[in-house]
This record gives structure tokens, C-alpha cells and sequence, in this order.
């Protein structure tokens, strides 16, 4: 968060000594505290669901073989999975310095990520603006000003899916995005902890843009779709802001970019850049774009305030520009069938957002246009936070009319703690085919397409987990598929009949589902 405000004042005896000065938090470093505890306490009260399986998946094979771990998912090798970032590695250093497991890792990194993220949009709203309130509502506008229907997605900062999402990888990269923004444009402009310089140097001089670049470097291989939208960012603020171009400046942010370029390809676990043409996970992001009006609505009521910044400076605005090169990103995904790029619709809001936050931070009086722009958000962000967000910070025992309420999945400890680490499971439940893998078992087929596995691999073995799992299998068909990929254990839902072969060893009372022993 921003630093706080060193204010003097007449003193005496040691106070005096030390120069008189006394600090006082901004108002950013007050209602950021409380922001955090608030939405730290929500993430924690709500089990981990969705793709948490998937990432605590990964804590786990690199806390069994740190150096070259396994498949997330499968008894398979797991070299070239983009799962294994340099987050991944450090979460898993950390289950081995500790013991932990992966769900808890994935779960503590929630309130680090959120820290991560505040202290970022701090930095990037210092940049864009010295009014001292425009910090404060910027996450206002962020977490509030989405739509009336739930828009829950990785990458995703409505106040709602941070009840899910705070432990993710995207979130970590989100936060370091904002970081690399503010960074940026704070050389672009020529300021440096907001004091005017002359020249582009700075103090950190040349070795600050190598280091920027490396800050991109990392964001790409922690969350690469992230990346693209962090890439877009600091071209408009580059675009929009540096003046007075030499071939000495161009040669300095040629230095970010490459840099950038060589953190990634000097990462030994995956290829990110291999990522670019796989297009394996395209189907399942189509749905980014259904009903994009009722997810987003809400944020159109920054444009307004985009428009004025364009008219007051040039088309030229950072924001402006971020927004326009977002709009083409994600219109490129829908035109070109790619729609894994529709991943960046989250940070498409930011500039109509922060733009609307930095307007209404302007100090009074405000003429009428502006009191009519800062109505229209209050309302927007009240029918925001009443349809969709208020069930994320009121728990149901304290609710009055009954907010929709984040997702409670079912925990499977009760079946992990009979199964084997890298033992594995065939099961035909929707929360456990996402939730298992995150306790140490492999699946017979992994949920997600993933590089390290050809996808025709995963459907091969997608159609057989069905054969085997079909009301008509024979006992020859459910042994030659336990055989060809050693599964040890079935995990069913109430609607399934166990195999004559199985031995049921545990049973749930609260989902119905049961754990079987076969082989």
C-alpha cells in the first residue's frame, strides 16, 4: 500500500530528537488493512473449491520431487507442464520446509496474494494520480462494479470469486502486474517515487529496466495469459506517457523486453513460448463469452470517465489506450476461435474502474456532472453488492434476505487418508475428478488438458475411464483398464453400483459417495 505521511510538528525531548517527524497512515494504508482483513476473513470461512484441486495437485508432486516433479494429475511424467511455475516451486520448497500439505499451501497464499494485489494497485494508482482517495475506491470499483450475475473465473477480482480465487497463481500475477504498471509508468513519465527527474535514467538507472523486465518475465511464466494483458499495459503506458525517444531510451526498453524474454526461456521446468500455438484448453473458454453484458454491465460506468480523460490529455491515455488494446485481444480470441484469450476480460475493466476512481477522488466541490457520475456509481455499486457480491462478506447466519452465497464443495479428506500417495483413482463425481488429485492420489484421466499430456492421450484415457464406469461394462473390461493404468481405488457417487470386485472401504454420509478397493 502506499507509504504513509510523515508530518512535523513542534516537539520536545525525544521526539524532538529524532527530527520531530510522527507518521500517519494514508487513508489508502487504513481502509486497505481493513479491506484485507475483511476479504481474508471471507476466503477463509469458505472451503476451497474449482481449480484449487488442480493447484494443490501441484504442491504435491513438487513436494515429493521438488527437482523433476510427476504429472499433476496422472501417474505420468510431468516435464513441460506450464503448472510448474516459479510460484509453483516456491509453494512447494514451502510444503517441504513445513509438512504442509497442498491444500493448506493453497489456502495460506490467499491472504499473501491479497497483500501482493493491494500493494500493487497502491503503486499503480500513485501513478496515475497523487489524490490520496483515488486508492481507496479504485478496489471499491474493482471488487463491486461487474455486473448481476456471478462471474466466477480464475483471474477474476469480483468481491465474490476472491472468495475462491485469492490462493491462485492469477491472483499472485495480478498483483505483480499492477506493481510492474506503476513501475513502468513511472519511467515512461520520468517520476520516481513521485518526484519529477530530468532524465530517464533514474536512480535505479539502467539496471531498474532490466529489473522491470524481469518482473514480466515472471508474471509470464507464473500466469502467461496474465502476461498478455500485463504486456498490454506497459505498451500503453510506454506508448502514451515517454517522451523525448533516443536511441539510448529505446535501447533501455529494449533491455525490459529482453530480459523479459530471457527469464522465461531460461526456466527449465516448461516452454512457456510452446504454449502459444497449443490451443488444447480453447474449447472449454468459449463460455467466457456468454453473456458478457450481464457479467460486465456494471463497469461501463467508467467509460464515461475514459472519455474524459481522453479529451482532456490526448487518445493518448494510458488507460485509454490499455482499454482499446484489451477490447482487440479479446475480440481477437472471439473472432479467431482462440478464446483462451477471453481470460483477460478481468483486467479489461481495470482502466474503466480505476479510471472511474481516480475521477471521483478529485477533490470537492464537484460540479454537477461529476455528482451525477458519483451517484450513478454508488447506485452501481450497491446493485452490484446486493446481486451478486454481498454473500461473499455476510455469512448465511447473519444474512437477512437470503444473498446468494459462494460455492462449498465437499472436502474428501475422508477418502485421501486411505489412499497411497501416487496412487490412482477412478471416480466418477464432478467435485472429486477436481478435488482428489490435490490430496496426493493420481487420476486414471486428468480433468484439465495440461502440455505435458497429448490430449489425445487424456481423451484415450477419458474413454476408457467411461467404458469402465458404464452400466454395461463387463468384469474382462474393468480389469483391463484397472491393469492398463494401475488403478488401485473407485471413488462414486451414490448413483453408481460398486463392481462385484470392489471392497468398499470408507463411506460419506454428508455427498453419499464411497470409496472402493480394487486390484
Amino acid at each position: 500500500m502506499s507509504a504513509g505521511v510523515l508530518v512535523r510538528r513542534a516537539t520536545s525531548g525525544a521526539t524532538a530528537l529524532r527530527g520531530g517527524r510522527a507518521w500517519r497512515p494514508t487513508p489508502y494504508q487504513v481502509f486497505g488493512f481493513l479491506f484485507w482483513l475483511l476479504v481474508s476473513l471471507a476466503y477463509w470461512r469458505v472451503p476451497l473449491c474449482c481449480d484449487a484441486g488442480q493447484h494443490a495437485a501441484v504442491v504435491e508432486r513438487l513436494k515429493a520431487h521438488l527437482l523433476r516433479p510427476r504429472h499433476p494429475m496422472a501417474d505420468l511424467p510431468g516435464a513441460g507442464s506450464p503448472y510448474y511455475s516459479p510460484y509453483a516451486v516456491a509453494q512447494g520448497a514451502f510444503a517441504r520446509l513445513t509438512g504442509l500439505g497442498g491444500w493448506e499451501v493453497v489456502k495460506l497464499a490467499g491472504p499473501l496474494n491479497l497483500l501482493v494485489l493491494l500493494t500493487g494497485i497502491g503503486r499503480f494508482v500513485r501513478v496515475l494520480t497523487p489524490r490520496p482517495w483515488a486508492a481507496v475506491l479504485a478496489p471499491a470499483a474493482m471488487t463491486l462494479l461487474w455486473g448481476t450475475e456471478r462471474a466466477w473465473w480464475s483471474g477474476y477480482l469480483g468481491l465474490m470469486s476472491m472468495t475462491g480465487n485469492l490462493g491462485y497463481p492469477s491472483t499472485f500475477a495480478i498483483g505483480l502486474a499492477f506493481w510492474a504498471w506503476g513501475w513502468t509508468g513511472a519511467r515512461a513519465r520520468g517520476t520516481v517515487r513521485g518526484v519529477r527527474r530530468a532524465g530517464p535514467r533514474g536512480p535505479a538507472g539502467v539496471s531498474g529496466y532490466a529489473g522491470l523486465g524481469a518482473l514480466y518475465g515472471l508474471i509470464l511464466l507464473i500466469h502467461p495469459i496474465t502476461a498478455v494483458a500485463a504486456v498490454l499495459g506497459a505498451v500503453a503506458f510506454v506508448a502514451g506517457w515517454q517522451r523525448g525517444w533516443s536511441r539510448a531510451l529505446a535501447g533501455r526498453w529494449a533491455l525490459t523486453g529482453g530480459t523479459a524474454l530471457l527469464v522465461a526461456v531460461c526456466w527449465p521446468y516448461f516452454d512457456v513460448f510452446a504454449l502459444a500455438g497449443n490451443g488444447s484448453v480453447d474449447a472449454m473458454h468459449r463460455r467466457l463469452y456468454r453473456d458478457l453484458g450481464g457479467h460486465f454491465w456494471l463497469a461501463l460506468l467508467g467509460l464515461p470517465a475514459l472519455w474524459l480523460r481522453a479529451r482532456r490529455g490526448s487518445r493518448r491515455d494510458p488507460l485509454v489506450l490499455m482499454f482499446a488494446l484489451d477490447c482487440l485481444v479479446v475480440a481477437y480470441g472471439w473472432v479467431s476461435g482462440h478464446y483462451t484469450y477471453g481470460r483477460i476480460l478481468g483486467l479489461t475493466l481495470v482502466p474503466l474502474q480505476f479510471a472511474l476512481a481516480v475521477e471521483l477522488a478529485a477533490p470537492r466541490p464537484w460540479r454537477v456532472w461529476r455528482r451525477v457520475l458519483g451517484g450513478a456509481a454508488a447506485a452501481g455499486a450497491c446493485v452490484g453488492f446486493l446481486t451478486v457480491q454481498a454473500g461473499a462478506v455476510v455469512p448465511r447466519t447473519l444474512d437477512p434476505v437470503g444473498f446468494a452465497q459462494p460455492p462449498r464443495w465437499p472436502t474428501y479428506e475422508w477418502a485421501a487418508r486411505h489412499i497411497g500417495p501416487g496412487e490412482v483413482v477412478i471416480t466418477d463425481g464432478y467435485y472429486a475428478v477436481h478435488a482428489i488429485a490435490g490430496h496426493g492420489p493420481n487420476l486414471a484421466a486428468p480433468a484439465w488438458p495440461d502440455p505435458a499430456l497429448d490430449e489425445r492421450e487424456r481423451l484415450r484415457r477419458l474413454a476408457d475411464v467411461r467404458a469402465y464406469l458404464a452400466p454395461t461394462s463387463t468384469r474382462a473390461v474393468r480389469t483391463a483398464v484397472a491393469r492398463r493404468y494401475h488403478v488401485r481405488w473407485l471413488l462414486l457417487t451414490r448413483w453408481r453400483t460398486v463392481p462385484g470386485e470392489a471392497v468398499v472401504v470408507a463411506w460419506n454420509a454428508r455427498t453419499g459417495e464411497v470409496l472402493a478397493r480394487v486390484g
